[in-house]
């Protein structure tokens, strides 16, 4: 099993910053693409960034130029830094963790507001 724990969630104005932070535990030597999605009240949940082991990333169109995904191995952790943040951008963030027979496992998700 995988443990994924997700942190830097919160409240932010339009314009604003926030980075997300997400540890990986347990059998980490199994998982190959980390990312992040998002689901907004009411929507689906979606892709937002990905990150291989190798470091090729993946983003949604929305979020191009905006957010950027990073990830260190050795500390088995991927972040998400995120920036000129719009409402639209409110969800609960959800770390995800993909491993190479493409078995999922997910973090609870924390929960990014971004409001005046």
């Amino acid at each position: 099993q995988v443990q994924l724990v997700e942190s830097g969630g919160g409240l932010v104005q339009p314009g604003g910053s926030l980075r997300l932070s997400c540890e990986a535990s347990g059998r980490i030597f199994s998982i190959n693409s980390m990312g992040w999605y998002r689901q907004a009240p009411g929507k689906e949940r979606e892709l937002v960034a990905a990150i291989t082991r190798g470091g090729d990333t993946n983003y949604a169109d929305s979020v191009k130029g905006r957010f950027t995904i990073s990830r260190d191995n050795t500390k088995n952790t991927v972040w998400l830094q995120m920036n000129s943040l719009k409402p639209e951008d409110t969800a609960v963030y959800y770390c995800n963790g993909r491993d190479f027979v493409a078995v999922d496992y997910w973090g609870k998700g924390t929960l990014v507001t971004v409001s005046s």
